[in-house]
């Protein structure tokens, strides 16, 4: 529309203001004021400004006056609404990535990641409510996100806010907003930016992908979805607060700051109150759902999220109008510390009570060994977090379980030395220990008890030793505990395997008096040899199919048993071989030689069976 020819100073307000009523003028409905040129709106605003002056000045209702700034009203609502319209980009995830700090630590879920943590096992005992293959799916490394700088952005702490509409835009904005304001029209203000931005916000939202789920819907989802959503959540969150809120917070101020009493405020909170209590009801869902142990470590991502969130949370909302969502923020807070205190002590029951009774073959790593250990050495990982939430000490003994043969600890002996969440480590390896060598009974022979108790309470030291954080929490004095105990699991295993193929080595029995000048019965030597023959390769034949999956653990343990067996053979043979070669067949008797003795040890725990005759030696 073309600017009227006649001077402003000769045409009335009104005029002004009707010819843009979109009522009653078809040219006014196809264009915006806002559209055109500045000395347009300008005269259109001072039309307005002269007409709400002349209304104040009188006392007396003058109708015409009172109907044209209802449609400058109406007009300016419109106008209000377009250049709102105008500028609804939602927030670029990819844009901000950047601008998000990262998290304390390394958070854990990919499948992939945990494969040299958790190796898998075909023999693997299939857990209560399959705890470990849940926890599989729980490690993933640390986004690194480096910060820059920009122009458009306002570094004020870790907020960074972005300018969501041009200044130009803005500035066209607040004068509309002073007007509606000064004629009383605030509420239709109000409502028409509120409903704009929210859907703004709205967009912003499903850009970042945060989905509207109410918590029921949330609860009702598989885990391995929820880890995938707590990831994106995570992320997102932290643009939602420290850039999208915190802008939109900003934007309100430009516009309304100064019009009324908590004008801004109310503005702000009617944009963003149902966003952010969509944003919230994620982690509320995750705070309050079925506790089990593979949820810890998500459970402490968004507890340390929330957390590291919380200052910037309470700026953004620091007015009374928005107390309620700091509030919100603070018990969702609360209930996600109380929760990952819960799924430890849960975590704890089920690696006590975990019943499988299935023997792992040949007396190898439990599932659960690796399981646990594993567990506790990524909680580690969250130690400085689990350190503030983790403040009382275990509950132990019958006290604990009700079954009085239950272990307990006197954790005096740690007194001043360790913390809490150290004494709960050190428990859960103590009940840990008591869940094998109930498990080790069900092994009937007794050698391949204690060769399991062997293998799995060093994979414990192992654990411990090869991770300095764990080994610090776990102390030297327990560690020494541990180590002697599967030293002596392996000389109970030597005792128990050996004692029976030395025997047969004695000297007792073999001497006769009043015999040959030699002393010494053939029949009698001839029977020990056979007795030793054939106790050998039972040994060999069992010990073969046994495991011991450490090498060098593997390989002292041969090298133990060698020194135990080969020179009492050789001492033996060298005694009394003449006595048997001297008379018939002396190949049945003597069957093996030193060298082949030796190379059969190297057959020891190779896990399948492997024929002793085919490594034999020459005599």
């Amino acid at each position: 529309m073309e600017p009227p020819e006649v001077s402003a100073s000769a045409e009335s307000p009104e005029k002004i203001i009707l010819r843009w009523d979109s009522m009653a003028a078809e040219e006014a409905r196809e264009k915006m004021i806002f559209d055109s040129d500045r000395h347009e709106i300008d005269r259109y605003l001072h039309a307005v400004d002269e007409l709400q002056m002349s209304m104040n000045s009188t006392t007396l209702s003058d109708s015409n006056s009172s109907s044209a700034l209802q449609i400058a009203m109406a007009r300016l609502e419109d106008e209000f609404r377009n250049i709102l319209l105008s500028h609804t980009n939602p927030i670029e995830n990819e844009s901000l990535t950047e601008f998000i700090t990262s998290s304390r630590h390394p958070s854990i879920s990919s499948t992939a990641d945990i494969g040299e943590l958790i190796s898998s096992n075909s023999e693997e005992v299939e857990f209560k409510d399959d705890i470990e293959g849940s926890f599989v799916k729980q490690l993933e490394h640390l986004e690194s996100n480096s910060s820059s700088t920009s122009s458009c952005y306002n570094f004020t702490s870790s907020i960074r806010e972005v300018d969501l509409i041009p200044s130009e835009a803005i500035y066209d904005l607040r004068c509309i907003a002073e007007r509606m304001f000064a004629a009383g029209y605030s509420r239709e203000c109000i409502q028409v930016y509120g409903s704009v931005r929210k859907s703004v916000v709205d967009a912003s939202f499903k850009k970042l992908g945060i989905e509207k789920l109410s918590i029921g819907d949330i609860q009702r989802l598989d885990w391995e979805i929820l880890e995938t959503k707590i990831r994106r959540w995570i992320r997102a969150s932290k643009i939602c607060v420290r850039v999208l809120f915190a802008s939109e917070k900003t934007l309100c101020q430009q516009i309304f700051e100064g019009l009324g009493t908590s004008t801004d405020d109310a503005c702000f909170m009617e944009t963003i109150k149902g966003p952010a209590v969509q944003l919230f009801n994620f982690a509320e869902a995750i705070s309050i759902s079925r506790r089990s142990p593979e949820k810890l470590f998500k459970m402490l991502d968004l507890h340390d999220a929330l957390s590291d969130l919380l200052p910037d949370i309470e700026v953004v909302f620091e007015s009374k109008s928005t107390e309620s969502i700091r509030v919100e923020a603070v018990e969702i807070l609360s209930r996600l510390a109380e929760a990952s205190r819960g799924i430890l002590s849960e975590f704890e029951n089920r690696v006590l009570q975990e019943p499988s009774r299935v023997q792992v073959p040949g007396g190898t790593l439990h599932p659960l060994t690796r399981y646990v250990m594993n567990y506790i050495s990524l909680i580690t990982e969250f130690k400085q977090t689990l350190l503030d939430l983790i403040v009382s000490k275990p509950s132990t003994g019958s006290r604990y379980s009700g079954d009085l043969n239950m272990p307990d600890i006197d954790f005096l002996e740690f007194e001043g030395e360790v913390t809490p969440l150290s004494l709960h480590l050190i428990w859960i390896i103590v009940i840990l220990q008591y869940n094998l060598e109930d498990k080790s009974k069900h092994y009937k022979d007794a050698s391949l008890s204690h060769l399991f108790i062997m293998n799995n309470v060093h994979y414990i030291v192992q654990k411990i030793k090869g991770s300095p954080e764990l080994r610090e929490m776990i102390g030297d004095e327990y560690l020494k505990k541990l180590t002697g105990k599967y030293r002596l699991a392996a000389t109970s295993y030597q005792r128990s395997t050996l004692v029976k193929v030395l025997y047969c080595l004695r000297d007792e029995g073999l001497h006769v008096s009043g015999s040959f000048s030699s002393g010494v019965s053939r029949s009698a030597l001839r029977e020990r040899f056979k007795a030793f023959n054939a106790m050998f390769e039972e040994v060999h034949k069992t010990q073969a199919t046994w495991l011991v999956p450490d090498p060098q653990l593997c390989e002292e343990l041969r090298i133990s048993i060698s020194h135990k067996v080969i020179p009492a053979y050789r001492s033996f043979l060298g005694r009394f071989r003449s006595h048997i070669e001297s008379g018939r067949h002396p190949e049945n008797y003597i069957k093996y030689s030193v060298e082949d003795l030796e190379n059969a040890v190297l057959d020891f725990f190779v896990g399948h069976p492997v024929s002793l005759q085919l490594r034999r030696g020459s005599e």
